[in-house]
């Protein structure tokens, strides 16, 4: 079994910059593969960001890319999601997700088996 919790989100200005964490648990987390999605009010749940076992495979959503930056450090079975740029469309409930597809970046929300409860990220302008 697998748990992961999300945390760092907030209430930050257009442009600001915030760093999301995901923390899991379990006794194999190191090999999952891991991503990030969002889902705004009144809106399905949007792929962001996905990362694969080791870090050396990434994968961003055109509306994110060159502004998001996924990462993970297995040591700590800690996923993280630099968000920098930021836009109000950017508002959202943020979700980590981990996959035993490991060796891959997953980017389809029914390949993850585990999810967190999510972190609110909020843009003002």
């Amino acid at each position: 079994q697998v748990q992961v919790v999300e945390s760092g989100g907030g209430l930050v200005q257009v442009g600001g910059s915030l760093r999301l964490s995901c923390a899991a648990s379990g006794r194999t987390v190191s090999s999952y593969a891991m991503g990030w999605f969002r889902q705004a009010p009144g809106k399905e749940l949007e792929f962001v960001a996905a990362i694969n076992w080791s870090g050396g495979m990434t994968y961003y959503a055109d509306s994110v890319r060159g502004r998001f930056t996924i990462s993970r450090d297995n040591a700590k079975n800690t996923m993280y999601l630099q968000v920098n740029s930021l836009k109000p469309e950017d508002t959202a409930v943020y979700y980590c997700a981990a996959s035993n597809m490991g060796s891959r970046v997953v980017v389809r929300d029914y390949e993850y088996a585990y999810w967190g409860q999510g972190t609110q990220v909020t843009v003002s302008s």
